[in-house]
């Protein structure tokens, strides 16, 4: 029978004594193979050839006659006094090129997803995780609680409070990876308490109606106008999800009269608003809209993330929830995935007592303000015949496509011509401005309109 006598661990290679080739033929080839098929990449430090051997079970002399020939062959380099390596080689034959895989990369970043990232607070935010380890007690480098850090809990009931008009105590916090964690928990909770479907807007953001179909709730689509969702015809729901401060996509920003409708509803129907903010903190002609859930605690539970603010690398974001259902969302928290890393919460809420997010804001409304005048200014050079909707408030416009053009085709043929965009709907592109310079605005906008024109 045939049988595997050692294995080399660190090389994935084993050695065969019952094969009848040498076994220095054995290792020569599956070296061979490794590097051909990209396994063992080039630089790679391959072990010494004592280890090897020892590892293997064979004399030295098998290893050194193997890596020699593998050099002769120029699949390996040797040079005295170091390590040997894996050469530099032709990389596997790729396979024939697919339709996406012939689009040119983008070279304008109009994506409407997250904060600019060049901006990144790396200086702040390095001190802050340096504060965070100094100070943190051993017993804060366990597993920590499902609901997150209390030292965050803390710090972000104070930062919502003041800048979102937020009413909560720490205990109502859970902290999440993000508001599509948040929405994930939320429906297998809701789910689980007889939810059988949600309300969301129409036009909205497509990637949580989605979410919400494959945890296995209906959704039924409610229209957004200029004045945000329309509230004149809510149906029964357990929840409804929404935007209130600046829709996505269409920028409305939920009327006055609407967000006491929207209350009233919940209320009579013993129903629940799911607030996402997530892009609430930017507005650049007035000062934001305080969020929904200060007029209704005990019916809204509040999202918000630093996916905007920040970074979304950092993948930290947080629930405010009313009555009991703090304890239930924190336990599906942790049997989903046991929390947040502690540490990153800790430098979170460094960040935040610091006041660094406070100035990291007031700099990017600035920021953001400019480069969004700057993108209108150039749409209405080039695209003067689109209309622009929504509030100056967020992280991008939508711009109204003339009838009959398909947004989806005007997306592809944008990026064919480098300009990446994330979203569209029907009639409707979504511009981000957060992530490109702004010298690089022109040029991406009068790329956009080639596409546009190219899909008439």
């Amino acid at each position: 029978m045939d049988r595997v006598d050692h294995f080399g661990r660190d090389l994935f290679v084993a050695l065969d004594r019952a094969d009848a080739r040498p076994l220095r033929s054995q290792l020569e080839e599956q070296l061979r193979e490794g590097v051909r098929s990209g396994r063992l990449h080039s630089g790679t430090a391959l072990p010494s050839t004592r280890s090897l051997a020892a590892e293997l079970g064979v004399a030295r002399g098998v290893v050194v006659e193997a890596y020699e020939q593998l050099v002769a062959e120029g699949f390996l380099v040797a040079r005295r006094g170091s390590a040997t390596r894996v050469a530099r080689v032709a990389p596997p034959t790729p396979r024939a090129a697919t339709a996406a895989s012939r689009i040119p990369p983008a070279r304008f970043d109009l994506r409407a997803e997250s904060a600019d990232r060049a901006a990144f607070p790396r200086r702040a935010w390095l001190a802050a995780a340096r504060r965070a380890m100094a100070a943190a007690p051993d017993a804060d480098l366990g597993y920590g609680t499902w609901a997150g850090a209390p030292r965050l809990r803390a710090a972000l009931v104070a930062y919502v409070g003041r800048s979102r008009g937020v009413v909560a105590e720490p205990d109502q916090v859970v902290v999440t990876a993000g508001i599509t964690q948040a929405v994930a928990l939320l429906a297998t909770v809701l789910r689980r308490r007889g939810a059988r479907a949600l309300i969301v807007e129409d036009p909205g953001f497509d990637h949580h109606r989605v979410l919400l179909e494959r945890s296995g709730i209906a959704v039924a689509p409610v229209a957004v106008d200029g004045r945000g969702l329309r509230t004149d015809a809510l149906p029964a729901a357990a929840a409804a999800l929404v935007t209130p401060a600046h829709q996505m996509p269409t920028g409305a920003v939920l009327a006055p009269e609407r967000r006491a409708a929207l209350l009233d509803w919940a209320a009579a129907g013993d129903a629940l608003i799911l607030e996402d903010d997530y892009d609430g903190e930017y507005r650049y002609d007035r000062e934001p809209v305080g969020a929904l859930q200060g007029l209704g605690p005990a019916r809204v539970v509040y999202m918000g993330s630093t996916s905007k603010t920040l970074a979304p690398a950092l993948r930290l974001g947080w629930m405010v929830l009313p009555g009991d259902l703090a304890q239930a969302l924190a336990e599906e928290r942790g049997w989903a995935d046991g929390g947040s890393p502690v540490l990153d919460q800790l430098a979170l809420a460094q960040f935040i007592e610091r006041g660094e997010l406070d100035r990291h804001l007031r700099r990017m409304r600035l920021h953001y303000r400019r480069r969004r005048d700057a993108l209108i200014a150039a749409l209405a050079r080039e695209l003067p015949e689109l209309a622009v909707t929504g509030a100056a408030a967020g992280l991008h416009v939508t711009l109204v496509l003339p009838g009959g053009v398909d947004a989806e085709a005007v997306a592809e043929r944008a990026l064919a011509r480098g300009v990446a965009l994330l979203g569209c709907a029907p009639g409707l592109l979504f511009v981000g401005y957060a992530n490109i310079a702004d010298a690089a605005i022109e040029p991406a906008v009068a790329a956009l309109a080639e596409a546009l024109r190219a899909a008439h």
